[in-house]
C-alpha cells in the first residue's frame, strides 16, 4: 500500500517479524527467521549490513575463541558460515569484501525484504507498562523521501542502542549494578551510570615516498597527556592495535555522540601527529588510509528479561535448562576515562571453557512481542562485558531470530515458548547447526538414527609419529587428547642431552567443554638415558566412566627436548605454559585458558602415541547428535586415504527407505581462529579437514548407484535434495578427495524421508 503524504510517499510493509538493526546479530536474526519461512523485514540505518564490522567502522569479529585462548570454541550456524566464507572469499580481510560476504547471505534469502539507509523513529505500542505490544515501528529512508510503517507480530531489536524497545517502553538498565545485587565482584560499591566508551579505528600505509602530515587545529597534543606513558604506539601499527582509542563511558553515549566523535577524532589526529612530527617514529612515508567516523559503541541500554546473566553464571559455566547460544570472550572491562586513564586499557578474566545463555535474556520482560540480541540483551554490566562482542551477538540473533519464527508458527509469545517449547527450540537449532553447547540433535524425522552405520575404515590408533622440528622442554608443555576407552600407557619422542628424569601428570579437564587440567588422575617419573629421538614410554592408566579428554602436563626439563609434528590430528592439541605476569588480567583469579597457550601449536603437535587403540572416531560419531567437539572429536575419522583411497559412510535399513534429502556436516576445525579483519591470517583459504569431493551412492535391487554428487566443497554444511525420493536399502557417503587433510572426517550424516 503507497500513498503520498504531502509530497512524501508513505509505505506499509507487512511481514510475520521485524529485525530492526542490520548488525550480525540483526543479520543472523533475520537470516534464521527467513529460512524457517517467515517473512521478514530487516531495517538497517546505515548503507551497509555489519553494524561495528562493517567498512563504515571496522572492529573485527570477536567471539568465543578470544583470539584461540578456546579450544574448539568457534561459532557454528550462520556466524559460522560467514566465517568461513570470508575465509575462501577475502583471504586478506578486506572490510569492504567482508561487506559483501554480510551483505550476500541476507540476499541469498527470498522471505527477506532488506530496507537499508532507513532510520527507525517512530513507534505504536499499546497495552498497562507490565504488559506492552508493539503494533508497528516507522522509519525514514534517507534519500529516497520514503516514510515506512513496518508491521509485524514481532519484533526483534538489534539496535545495540535499544531504541525500539525504548519507545515501547520496555524495561532497561543503563550503567553498572553495585556489587551486592548479583554479588558480583567486579562490580563497583555502588551503583551508576558508567559505561564502556565508544572507539574510532584508523588505518595507515606506506606510500613509499615521503609524506608530510600537517595537522588540524583541533589535533590533540599528546604530549601533554599520560596517553605516551600508558598506551603502546607504533608506526606501522594496523587499526585493531588501537582499540584503545576509546571514551566516553563517563558520558550519555548517545546523547553525547557527536562530542565523543569529535574527541576521538582530536585523539586520532593528534596520535598521527605523534607519529609522523615527534621525530621518536620511523614514517616518513607513511600516511593516512582511513578514518572513522562512526564511533563504534560498546555499550548502552541493556533491556530487562525474564532472567538477568550475571558474572557468577559466567564463571560457574551454568548449564542453563533453557539454553540457546555460547560466548567465551574475556569478561573483559575497560576504564570509565578511556584513552586518559592512568591505568591500563582493559583487565580480562577468562573462564576456564565457554560459558551459555539462556533463552530467558533475549526476551523482554515486560513487551510481549519484542525479543532482543546483540548488546543489549538481558545481562548485568559485568556479564556484558563478554556478551558484547560480535561473534557471540551473532550467535544470540541466531537464537532469537530462531525462537521469533518459531513463536510465530505457534502464535505464542516468546515467553510462552521458553516455559512450554524450549526443547523444541534447542531441537531446531541443532538442526540449523547452531551450537547448544552439550546437547544431541535427536530429530525423530532423521532415518539416519535408525540405520545401521559401516564405514569402509577408521582411525584406530592415536599415533603421531613423523618429526619436523625438535621443541626443548624450558617450559611445561601440555598435550590433548581423547581417552575412549582407557588410557594404557603413552609413549613419547625425545631427545636427552644427558642421563635425566622426566615427571610428567595426566589429568581430566573437569567439564566436557573445557580444555585445561582439572583433576589428577595419574602421574610418573621416567628414568631417561641419554639419546635422540627415542620413543620414551610413559607408563600412565585411566579408565573413565564416559569418554572424555585427557590433558597430559610434561614439566619442563632443560635436558629433554621433544618433537613436534606438522598438520593436524583432529582432537588433538599441544600447549606450551607461559607466564601471566605482565598480561592484561585480573588479579586474584586463576586463568589455566591463558596460561596453557596453544594458539602456535595448534597445527604442530607434539610426537607422541598411544598404546591402546581408539574409539573416539568410530563410525557411530555421526549419528550420534553431538555436532563439535565436546568431551572427545564427536567425528569419524577414516585411516589414511593412502591405504583407503575413497573411504565411505554406510547407511543401512532392514527394508527400503524413500530418501528426499541427505544432509552432512563436514568437520572444519572449530578450533582454527577465522577472525580475518584487521588481523589473523591462515596459511589457507579453505579448512584443509573439509571434505572437497565426494558422492552419495544409494543400493537398489542388490546395486549401487550414484544419487548425487558434490565437487569442490568448502563449506561445513550441505544438503541434498533428491526430488520426489529415491527408494534405498543403504545409502554411502564416499569422499573422494579431502581440501589437503590425510583422512576423510565427518562430524554427522542425516537422512531424511
Amino acid at each position: 500500500m503507497r500513498r503520498r503524504v504531502q509530497g512524501l510517499r508513505k509505505e506499509t510493509v507487512r511481514t510475520d517479524i521485524t529485525v530492526v538493526g542490520g548488525g550480525l546479530a540483526g543479520v543472523c536474526a533475520a537470516v534464521a527467521a527467513a529460512r524457517l519461512g517467515c517473512k521478514v523485514a530487516l531495517v538497517q540505518n546505515r548503507p551497509v549490513l555489519g553494524g561495528n564490522s562493517s567498512s563504515e567502522v571496522r572492529v573485527w569479529v570477536c567471539g568465543a575463541t578470544a583470539h584461540g585462548i578456546h579450544r574448539f570454541a568457534r561459532e557454528t550456524g550462520i556466524m559460522g558460515e560467514l566465517f568461513v566464507e570470508n575465509q575462501y572469499t577475502n583471504p586478506e580481510g578486506n572490510p569492504y569484501y567482508w561487506d559483501l560476504v554480510v551483505l550476500e547471505q541476507v540476499k541469498a534469502e527470498p522471505n527477506i525484504q532488506l530496507f537499508l539507509n532507513t532510520d527507525v523513529h517512530e513507534l505504536e505500542a499499546d497495552g498497562p507498562e507490565e504488559q506492552r505490544t508493539i503494533r508497528s515501528v516507522t522509519g525514514w529512508m534517507m534519500g529516497s523521501e520514503r516514510r515506512i510503517e513496518f508491521r509485524s507480530s514481532y519484533y526483534l531489536d538489534c539496535t545495540g542502542d535499544g531504541l525500539i524497545g525504548y519507545l515501547a517502553g520496555a524495561k532497561y538498565r543503563i550503567g553498572r549494578e553495585a556489587r551486592n545485587e548479583y554479588n558480583e565482584d567486579w562490580a563497583p560499591d555502588t551503583a551508576d551510570s558508567i559505561t564502556l566508551g565508544s572507539t574510532l579505528l584508523f588505518y595507515t600505509k606506506d606510500h613509499g615516498a615521503p609524506v608530510k602530515f600537517v595537522p588540524p587545529s583541533f589535533a590533540l597534543n599528546i604530549a601533554d597527556t599520560s596517553i605516551p606513558l600508558q598506551r603502546v604506539i607504533k608506526s606501522g601499527d594496523n587499526g585493531c592495535a588501537y582499540w584503545w582509542i576509546e571514551w566516553g563511558g563517563e558520558l550519555d553515549i548517545v546523547d553525547q555522540n557527536e562530542r565523543i566523535r569529535d574527541e576521538l577524532w582530536s585523539v586520532i589526529y593528534g596520535i598521527w601527529d605523534y607519529i609522523k612530527n615527534s621525530g621518536q617514529f620511523d614514517a616518513d612515508t607513511m600516511t593516512l588510509e582511513w578514518v572513522g567516523s562512526i564511533p563504534g559503541k560498546r555499550e548502552y541500554r541493556r533491556f530487562v528479561g525474564d532472567y538477568e546473566l550475571n558474572q557468577n553464571d559466567l564463571l560457574a559455566q551454568k548449564p542453563f535448562h533453557d539454553r540457546v547460544a555460547f560466548g567465551g570472550w574475556s569478561i573483559d572491562l575497560h576504564p570509565p576515562q578511556g584513552v586518559y586513564a592512568k591505568e591500563r586499557g582493559s583487565n580480562h578474566l577468562h573462564l576456564d571453557g565457554i560459558y551459555h545463555i539462556p533463552f530467558r535474556s533475549l526476551y523482554s520482560i515486560n513487551v510481549s512481542n519484542m525479543l532482543m540480541a546483540g548488546r543489549n540483551i538481558s545481562a548485568s554490566h559485568v556479564a556484558f562485558g563478554t556478551t558484547r562482542v560480535m561473534a557471540t551477538c551473532a550467535v544470540i540473533g541466531e537464537a532469537a531470530g530462531t525462537g521469533a519464527a518459531l513463536a510465530a508458527h505457534k502464535g505464542i509469545s516468546p515467553r510462552e515458548l521458553g516455559e512450554r517449547h524450549i526443547e523444541e527450540l534447542q531441537q531446531l537449532l541443532l538442526h540449523q547447526d547452531a551450537s547448544v553447547i552439550g546437547l544431541a540433535h535427536h530429530d525423530p524425522a532423521n532415518l539416519a538414527r535408525q540405520a545401521r552405520v559401516r564405514a569402509s575404515s577408521r582411525c584406530r590408533h592415536i599415533a603421531i609419529e613423523e618429526p619436523v622440528c625438535a621443541y626443548p622442554l624450558t617450559a611445561d608443555t601440555g598435550l590433548l587428547f581423547p581417552v575412549d576407552p582407557r588410557v594404557a600407557g603413552v609413549e613419547l619422542l625425545l631427545d636427552a642431552a644427558d642421563d635425566t628424569v622426566l615427571e610428567v601428570e595426566l589429568c581430566g579437564t573437569g567439564r566436557a567443554e573445557n580444555y585445561v587440567p582439572a583433576e589428577s588422575v595419574d602421574s610418573c617419573l621416567v628414568k631417561v638415558a641419554r639419546g635422540e629421538q627415542q620413543w620414551v614410554a610413559l607408563e600412565l592408566n585411566w579408565e573413565p566412566q564416559t569418554a572424555q579428554n585427557a590433558f597430559l602436563i610434561i614439566r619442563s626439563n632443560p635436558a629433554i627436548t621433544l618433537y613436534q609434528s606438522e598438520g593436524l590430528f583432529s582432537g588433538v592439541l599441544m600447549f606450551a605454559r607461559r607466564p601471566l605476569a605482565g598480561r592484561q588480567l585480573e588479579a586474584g583469579h586463576p586463568q589455566p585458558a591463558v596460561e596453557w597457550d596453544m594458539r602456535r601449536q595448534s597445527r604442530f603437535p607434539l610426537c607422541f602415541r598411544m598404546r591402546a587403540e581408539t574409539k573416539a572416531y568410530n563410525e557411530g560419531c555421526v549419528t550420534d547428535g553431538i555436532l563439535r567437539p565436546y568431551g572427545g572429536p564427536h567425528s569419524w575419522m577414516s585411516a589414511v586415504m593412502k591405504e583407503d583411497r575413497q573411504p565411505w559412510l554406510e547407511l543401512s535399513w532392514p527394508e527400503a527407505v524413500v530418501i528426499r534429502e541427505l544432509h552432512c556436516i563436514f568437520n572444519d576445525d572449530v578450533n582454527e581462529d577465522l577472525i580475518n579483519l584487521h588481523h589473523h591470517r591462515t596459511p589457507f583459504d579453505v579448512i584443509p579437514e573439509l571434505v572437497r569431493d565426494y558422492r552419495w551412492e544409494g543400493l537398489s535391487g542388490g546395486e549401487w548407484q550414484e544419487i548425487a554428487r558434490m565437487k569442490g566443497n568448502r563449506k561445513r554444511k550441505q544438503i541434498h535434495k533428491l526430488g520426489r525420493g529415491i527408494p534405498v536399502e543403504a545409502v554411502r557417503l564416499v569422499v573422494e578427495a579431502t581440501n589437503g587433510s590425510p583422512r576423510a572426517e565427518v562430524i554427522e550424516i542425516r537422512a531424511y524421508g
